[in-house]
């Protein structure tokens, strides 16, 4: 009996180790997040599974086109406020942004977005992103609740960057960044 009991509390703590480490990778390194809306259609599907970056993020610069998973802002009218967000960072900070003739204007000029399949059919005044913030949209512009409804997202809110793909296993991969091939896609 001894040296079952032994065995037993053996592998008690491997497992309980095991979830430790777990925890501390969910907490501080990688995520998976479900996608539960189509505000980021076509770039992403509905209830698609993403690897989200925590750690790495927080070492290198948010870039426009970045797509990013964030704690939505007080101003933002959810109804289920306790749910992260999925959108593409569009505006940095100290820019300039408006939204009219179906593009984004940034400080002045039309921002090319490649992966949008219909523009926006709305108008947003100009306004100066303040520092610390970033100015999100959803690729699906006409279905996206997001900064052209609740303003600006402070960087504080922001869990982490979409750095995989996983499931559908047929769409299994990186998401592409800024100047890669496949942007957007």
């Amino acid at each position: 009996m001894n040296g079952f009991l032994k065995q037993l509390l053996s592998w008690v703590a491997l497992i309980f180790v095991a979830w430790i480490i777990s925890l501390v990778i969910r907490l501080y390194v990688f995520d998976v997040r479900i996608v539960p809306t189509g505000s980021m259609l076509p770039t992403i599907q509905l209830n698609d599974r993403l690897i989200v970056d925590k750690l790495f993020c927080r070492f290198t610069a948010i870039q426009r086109g970045d797509v990013i998973v964030f704690r939505a802002p007080a101003t933002a009218k959810l109804v289920d406020s306790d749910s992260d967000l999925v959108k593409r960072v569009i505006g940095l900070p100290g820019e300039k942004l408006a939204v009219h003739d179906g593009k984004v204007w940034i400080n002045g000029a039309p921002l090319t977005e490649e992966y949008l399949t219909s523009p926006p059919s709305y108008t947003f005044e100009e306004i100066r992103i303040p520092e610390n913030c970033f100015f999100m949209m959803g690729d699906n512009r006409n279905s996206s609740n997001d900064s052209h409804e609740w303003g600006v997202l402070p960087a504080k809110n922001i869990a982490g960057r979409v750095f995989v793909r996983c499931w559908p296993a047929k769409s299994f991969g990186k998401l592409a960044g800024p100047g890669e091939e496949g942007y957007g896609l």
